[in-house]
């Protein structure tokens, strides 16, 4: 029969629960922190939380993060984004440039330096990856459809089953709205990240429903 523990041997594993505790706790650095914060944009104290929360496994708190700021999206998402900033963008010698309007709920958010470097980050990335839409739901049909039937026709060639072929015409639709949706897009600054991953994060920082309404992007020439 196990003895109960004596009152020493219970303050030694009190002891040592405190010692652990505190060995965690050193173990969330700083840097972790900020690294975490760089792969997400997350606000510095969400980043320790969710470090915290998953005991300093990096993979693990970013995939934590990204849940939370998708949940906080869509509870927001019907919310009104009649505020915001047109934000524009010149390349280096004045020959490509992009406009892009980005709205939020209120006018004191859109002059969030946060806010603002968000729309200055997607201005950028518009004039680098040339995005044909902000949603999939804005591609244009005929497009669709030709990339479609040139897929479909590469299926068939391939000689693969009615069934593979199906598969392989969707996977390759869903890659082709990957390339040309800014939402789906990776994020040129940082390629781990979509923008609409960006995109959750801040509208979780910033507790307002953001969105990307609509960009034109110039360029001489073309």
């Amino acid at each position: 029969m196990l003895k109960p523990a004596g009152p020493e041997q219970t303050k030694k594993n009190f002891l040592l629960t405190i010692a652990t505790t505190k060995e965690f706790i050193v173990n969330i650095t700083s840097q972790m922190v900020k690294d975490l914060r760089d792969k997400t944009n997350a606000g510095m104290m969400d980043c320790k939380k969710a470090l915290g929360e998953t005991n300093g496994d990096m993979e693990k708190a970013i995939d934590l993060l990204r849940q939370k700021g998708l949940a906080v999206a869509r509870k927001r998402a019907g919310r009104a984004t009649s505020e915001g900033i047109i934000q524009t963008y010149i390349h280096s010698g004045a020959k490509l440039g992009v406009m892009v309007e980005v709205g939020c709920e209120s006018d004191f958010v859109a002059k969030t330096p946060s806010f603002i470097e968000f729309a200055k980050d997607i201005a950028m990335h518009i004039a680098a990856s040339a995005p044909v839409s902000v949603k999939r739901e804005d591609v244009a049909p005929e497009l669709i459809e030709r990339e479609r039937q040139i897929y479909i026709q590469q299926a068939i060639e391939s000689g693969k089953p009615a069934n593979i072929a199906e598969k392989m015409v969707g996977g390759k639709m869903e890659k082709f709205y990957a390339e040309v949706c800014l939402l789906e897009q990776k994020f040129v600054k940082n390629p781990d990240l979509s923008i609409q991953d960006i995109l959750n994060g801040l509208i979780s920082t910033l507790g307002e429903n953001i969105s990307v309404k609509r960009f034109v992007r110039f360029q001489v020439g073309a």
